[in-house]
């Protein structure tokens, strides 16, 4: 058992995604008043911390400077430009408002670009700098707060957070989608996967751990287990490479649909995995990582049928998929923004879980196990993770901590 406590770790203080201040965790801890569901619950002390946090500039420009992110935004936005030329759009958590004057500049008729951060001051200057004050309306609030007087046809958004749910922004997607989107209404992105896949990483051990075995000819092995400990007590947030990966296929722990998840599917996801691994090394731990696919519409508005958007999947396919698969194949046209180890690096990285121990695995030797997400419920905006695993009768494990 490997009882772990809240935080990320990678060699350094904790760190919330985007480079947001280290300190934002140390200012949710005693706020221990439990929370409503995601879809009603008020806007509460924690939510005024994560609110405040994004009012900082380093986190603008992380997240503006990640290319891969805001090139696939942009690209995506051009790409559905027939649908957003000459139509309403709500950007929620607009940050700066980028996205909101992308989409400005592809022709919308209106952008209502939303952000509980008082950066939304800096953005309605920005968009009054470059002359888009008759098109953009920047409003200071949550959206499900602000008062929007029309229906839109487009919401767009960047609510990824580490692990595709760190932070818990879906729901504002949810509510904003149920409240002003058109029936045939596009949300961009649409659709995500999240991955698991077991790692070994010797080098990350080696220099974290290995490093107390012999300092400078003294022997310092009792500081391993505090060194394990300071080092893998925590979700890390770290780039690996495709040659950490120890098996293929992945398995897919969850699959998002914008056009039809309800805030429910959020509150605990689980999903059994069956690995077998590739090669002779020891398993470190496992990685997480998502894709995001910018797809169509759900519901075509000609005829007002329902329609599975490419790489889609039934309610009874989807049942399935939680199982060892591969990533869903998509069309050439389908723009897909992915934080997988083996594409360009983002802001992201990848999420890794280590084990303190590594497991010693030969070659096709199978490991399995389940692994469970749930929503805080002493902040809804971070995630506990259950991690169950085994190697054989003789060896099982179980990981559990928070992000």
């Amino acid at each position: 058992m490997l009882a772990r406590g809240p935080g990320f770790s990678n060699g350094h203080p904790p760190r919330p995604r985007r480079g947001r201040p280290r300190g934002l965790r140390d200012s949710y801890r005693g706020l221990l008043q439990q929370q409503e569901p995601p879809s009603a619950r008020p806007c509460t002390e924690f939510d005024k911390a994560y609110f405040h946090a994004y009012s900082h500039i380093g986190v603008h420009e992380e997240m503006i400077k990640d290319h891969v992110r805001t090139g696939t935004y942009k690209a995506a936005i051009m790409q559905y430009q027939n649908l957003i030329e000459g139509k309403v759009v709500l950007d929620v958590g607009c940050g700066t408002g980028i996205l909101a004057i992308f989409c400005a500049f592809a022709g919308a008729r209106r952008v209502y670009a939303v952000d509980a951060s008082e950066i939304a001051l800096q953005a309605n200057e920005i968009v009054k700098d470059n002359n888009l004050s008759d098109k953009v309306i920047v409003m200071l609030g949550r959206v499900e707060d602000v008062n929007i007087e029309e229906n839109v046809d487009v919401i767009i958004s960047e609510w990824m957070g580490y692990m595709l749910l760190y932070e818990t922004m879906l729901p504002s997607i949810i509510f904003a989608r149920d409240k002003w989107l058109k029936p045939g209404g596009l949300i961009l992105p649409s659709h995500a996967t999240l991955y698991m896949a077991p790692v070994t990483h010797t080098a990350r051990y080696s220099e974290s751990i290995d490093f107390w075995r012999d300092v400078y000819g003294i022997k310092m092995s009792a500081m391993l287990p505090l060194a394990k400990q300071s080092a893998f007590e925590e979700p890390c947030i770290e780039t690996i490479t495709g040659e950490n990966i120890l098996t293929w296929p992945l398995v897919q722990v969850m699959e998002v649909d914008c056009y039809t998840i309800i805030v429910q599917e959020l509150e605990s996801v689980t999903a059994k995995y069956r690995f077998s691994s590739m090669l002779n090394a020891p398993l470190h731990g496992f990685a997480f990582w998502f894709d995001v696919e910018f797809n169509g519409p759900a519901i075509s508005p000609s005829n007002n049928h329902l329609q599975f958007p490419s790489g889609s999947l039934s309610s009874d396919q989807h049942s399935q998929s939680s199982s060892q698969s591969k990533k869903r194949v998509k069309s050439d046209e389908t723009i897909v923004l992915s934080t997988a180890p083996e594409d360009a690096p983002t802001h992201w990285q990848q999420t890794l879980l280590y084990l303190y121990e590594p497991i010693e695995l030969k070659q096709d030797q199978i490991i399995e196990g389940s692994v469970t997400l749930t929503q805080s419920k002493e902040n809804a905006r971070f995630l506990n993770i259950h991690l169950e695993y085994s190697r054989s009768i003789f060896h099982k494990g179980v990981c559990d901590a928070m992000i």
